[in-house]
């Protein structure tokens, strides 16, 4: 008999042993027939079912092999990674968010635990003549040229729907929001009780199943628009194209999952499945793109509108562009989603290959809008794991306006990141349609802790940006930050991410670049289809 079968063969054993010693010798041995019974049927089982090799062959051992893999995640999280291992968080970068989160203690002490001479670490240059900054409440206009321009912070709470978040987490964020001044993104499942309740500000996400403002066969509805974009509270519309986690990922929300309040923020019916398509129908083309942001716009009553994307084919996006030279039409910002953003549960392939990173995403945004002399009319967001003051500061320097983030507001509101955001039992009732799980937290508390952690945030840039001789985050360019890229040369991000001149994509000018090189001069306003030598690359793998 194979040495692997022991287990199983002591439990059949010891189950016959224990109840003849329950009859005869006392019935103590009750429990220890319980025990083995059940060890001897599951091996049992083992050995007749078909699916899993491993417990065929390993019967009743095999179970120890699945449950310690279960605990992996924990037990690596817990025991074995370092503080600064990011996966996708690091412990470090966690307990600075729980910290400002609770008003605790945020220093350390006997110096920096991140080996500075490793490729890849990155500072910030400090000044000789600091300055005192009296009012750190940073703002950023966008849409200075609307009816109803928008006055925000620089740092935001990123698109996360009610139905990813339990309701408790959506009263939470919006309380916090109202409470520091800042906005909440409504993710794209609409505008529900519970961002309506606090009275915080929101920016409404519409996406491709323009849920909040869609007709019965999924289509955009003026109407439904109307009705909630003219709500005081909505200060903004965001148009999302794509979104980090999953950029071109459409999704189906499972009827058993449609709740009567789901179905009332996203305007569908309860019990039934409810499609996002990959896609939007609403528009076709980048001309197309401009005039319906330019309506909704007007129906707005003169609001800011924007849109969010992630950064796939250049073309694209230079095409967009370009259809804004063509038409005159414009958005008030854009949203940039680095391919980093993870609130968004998707498949693997897609977390980890699909998405243009947000450095590289953000600096071709901005050198674009740089290069075709609209930056000064089109303010720029950026979002994609950002959770600290430096994270900010060197967001902004590559050319952001102002940053949102998601998961660091999780973190304050006790996010632990167990990794079951999609398995519906988050152990700290945020990412979870369980009421139960979600009536654990506590609104009140997690509320003050959203608004501690973002003004603590902000207060931590005002000592950078003072430590660095500036007044105010616009002051940050590529030339305050600098890299290692090796263990002998640094590089500022001007030298590692060199800007394009003013107007050169109009003028024609050389662009140094070969992305623009590549792609701009053959992106059409008219069409999202790639350019004819693309289209041939794809014909054939003769190249």
């Amino acid at each position: 008999m194979p040495l692997r079968y022991s287990i199983y063969v002591i439990s059949v054993v010891l189950f016959l042993s224990s109840l003849t010693l329950t009859v005869t010798v006392s019935a103590l041995w009750a429990w220890v027939a319980l025990v083995s019974g059940f060890l001897a049927i599951l091996g049992t089982w083992d050995l007749l079912q078909r699916k899993r090799t491993v417990s065929r062959n390993y019967p009743v051992l095999a179970h120890f092999r699945y449950f310690l893999e279960s605990i992996g995640p924990e037990i690596r999280q817990y025991f074995i990674q370092s503080d600064t291992e990011e996966h996708p968080f690091s412990r470090e970068q966690r307990t600075i968010v729980y910290q400002r989160a609770k008003n605790t203690l945020d220093k350390r002490p006997f110096g920096s635990q991140l080996d500075m001479n490793d490729e890849g670490f990155e500072w910030m240059h400090h000044s000789l003549l600091p300055v005192d900054i009296p009012d750190n409440d940073f703002r950023v206009t966008i849409g200075a040229s609307c009816k109803k321009p928008y006055q925000a912070s620089v740092f935001n709470i990123s698109a996360m729907s009610f139905g990813s978040l339990s309701a408790n987490a959506i009263l939470s964020l919006n309380a916090g929001a109202k409470k520091g001044g800042f906005y909440h993104d409504t993710g794209e499942g609409s505008i529900s009780r519970y961002h309506r309740e606090p009275g915080g500000d929101l920016v409404w996400e519409i996406g491709s199943g323009y849920f909040g403002c869609r007709n019965p066969d999924g289509t955009f509805s003026e109407e439904m628009f109307v009705e909630n974009a003219t709500q005081d509270q909505v200060k903004m519309i965001e148009l999302k194209l794509s979104q980090g986690a999953k950029p071109g990922h459409g999704g189906i929300l499972p009827g058993a999952k449609v709740t009567p309040e789901i179905a009332e923020a996203r305007g569908v019916t309860v019990g039934q499945d409810v499609i996002s398509p990959a896609r939007h129908s609403a528009f076709g083309t980048p001309i197309e793109l401009l005039e319906f942001i330019d309506r909704l716009r007007e129906l707005s009553g003169g609001k800011p509108v924007g849109f969010k994307l992630a950064i796939g084919h250049p073309w694209e996006w230079f095409a967009i562009v370009k259809a804004m030279l063509e038409t005159g039409r414009r958005p008030d910002f854009i949203v940039v989603d680095g391919g980093e953003g993870g609130t968004g549960a998707a498949p693997l392939e897609f977390i980890n290959r699909l998405g243009m990173p947000l450095m590289e995403a953000l600096q071709l945004v901005h050198n674009t809008l740089v290069g075709a002399g609209l930056r000064e009319h089109i303010a720029i967001g950026a979002a994609g794991k950002i959770t600290s003051a430096f994270n900010i500061a060197r967001t902004l320097a590559l050319g952001a306006d102002w940053c949102n983030a998601a998961r660091g507001y999780m973190f304050a509101l006790g996010c632990i990141q167990a990794l079951n955001c999609h398995t519906g039992k988050c152990p700290s009732g945020v990412a979870t349609q369980d009421p139960k799980r979600g009536a654990m937290l506590d609104v009140p508390d997690k509320s003050e802790r959203v608004a501690n952690y973002h003004r603590n945030t902000v207060d931590a840039l005002a000592n950078l940006l003072g430590a660095a001789g500036l007044k105010h985050p616009s002051e940050l360019g590529p030339e305050h930050i600098i890299r290692r890229v090796s263990r002998t040369k640094v590089h500022s991000y001007m030298d590692l991410f060199p800007n394009l001149e003013p107007g050169v994509l109009i003028s024609g000018g050389e662009t140094n670049h070969s992305v623009f090189e590549k792609y701009w001069d053959i992106a059409r306003a008219d069409s999202f289809d790639p350019p004819a030598f693309v289209t041939q690359l794809r014909a054939t793998k003769v190249h």
